[in-house]
């Protein structure tokens, strides 16, 4: 299948983030034992950013970029990211620990949307400010209006600051005036910041602006810590990414990952066995493909990703079932973890 400029662009963002996080993302041994008693500087700043938005406008690539590691999955379909994942930036005299959420809309349809919606939501008046992802290449949306609409009834006095993503695919002349109608949605806004996720443009401009809206406070997480995800929720994130990036048509919202097992053996090499789920029978040879040609792509691309994570050799067992209508069954969306 051919890939279109964004595909091939946000590989590139994956590539190099993944080039960059080597290692686990969950500290161990002394390090994770006595960090509590670690010295801080005085005036040291904590505190935690909703990163919220309508979905698809770099949400999770703005998290990636900005705590400087790959810790949330990103692909060009829309609703990605299904759970809220923290990424978690140490510096000596702060912590910032920014919570990605899945894409606010109005049109759920299945249970799965509603819950990831709920989590996006309950976020809101959770964090200490709000970081208000819009997509500036546009005119604001209905989504847009909505997620306004929310963080007036739910911020509860919490600073939002507007991220101006995309802000390097259009004009200056257009862009103000995108820049004006979102302004107008909420304009009680904090502050507002022009950036590319894609580019890195502005990024630590926006760090230091939601720096002045933290509040003085401890270490949450060790410092050596970027992300609150178990491994097995970054294996089958992972494999569901490069599931997304090998289906099209209906597969990617009707799929899921779980994660049968997951241990190393005694030759050092991490054994992973996770099955794909799918809705419908029809969807199955899609994932499958060919002489399970599109599954052993994916089972590729996956299992690169997952040696990159952990350091090592893993090897990687998939498989692919249909649970009918998993997206609406309580106890399916359960064993996922929603």
């Amino acid at each position: 299948m051919k890939d279109t400029q964004e595909d091939i662009a946000s590989l590139a963002v994956i590539e190099q983030f993944l080039a960059e996080s080597g290692g686990a993302a969950v500290t161990e041994g002394a390090a994770a034992a006595d960090w509590h008693a670690e010295a801080l500087p005085e005036g040291h700043k904590s505190g935690f950013v909703a990163v919220i938005g309508r979905p698809n406008v770099g949400k999770s690539t703005l998290v990636n970029a900005l705590v400087g590691r790959k810790i949330a999955i990103v692909s060009p379909k829309p609703q990605t990211t299904r759970q809220r994942i923290r990424g978690i930036l140490t510096a000596p005299d702060y912590q910032m620990i920014f919570v990605d959420t899945p894409g606010i809309h109005t049109k759920p349809g299945h249970r799965l949307n509603e819950l990831m919606i709920e989590q996006a939501i309950a976020a809101i008046p959770n964090a200490d400010v709000i970081l208000f992802v819009v997509d500036v290449a546009v005119a604001p949306r209905e989504e847009d209006a909505h997620i306004a609409q929310l963080l007036q009834a739910k911020a509860q006095k919490r600073p939002v600051v507007f991220a101006l993503n995309k802000m390097d695919q259009l004009d200056l002349e257009q862009a103000q005036t995108h820049i004006e109608r979102y302004w107008a949605l909420l304009p009680d806004y904090a502050d507002s910041i022009p950036i590319s996720a894609l580019k890195g443009t502005n990024l630590e401009l926006l760090r230091e602006h939601l720096l002045k809206f933290l509040p003085e406070g401890p270490r949450y997480y060790p410092s050596d810590q970027i992300t609150d995800q178990t491994e097995h929720q970054i294996a089958a994130e992972l494999i569901r990414e490069a599931m997304l990036r090998f289906t099209h048509q209906e597969v990617p919202h009707a799929a899921a990952v779980y994660v049968e097992d997951y241990h190393e053996r005694e030759n050092d090499v991490l054994y992973v066995s996770a099955t794909i789920w799918v809705e419908r029978e029809s969807q199955k040879p899609i994932v499958i493909g060919k002489q399970g040609q599109r599954l052993k792509q994916i089972g590729s691309a996956a299992r690169v990703e997952l040696e990159r994570f952990i350091g090592g050799k893993v090897y990687l067992e998939l498989w692919v079932k249909v649970q009918p209508e998993w997206r609406d069954r309580e106890g399916r969306l359960r064993e996922l973890g929603f």
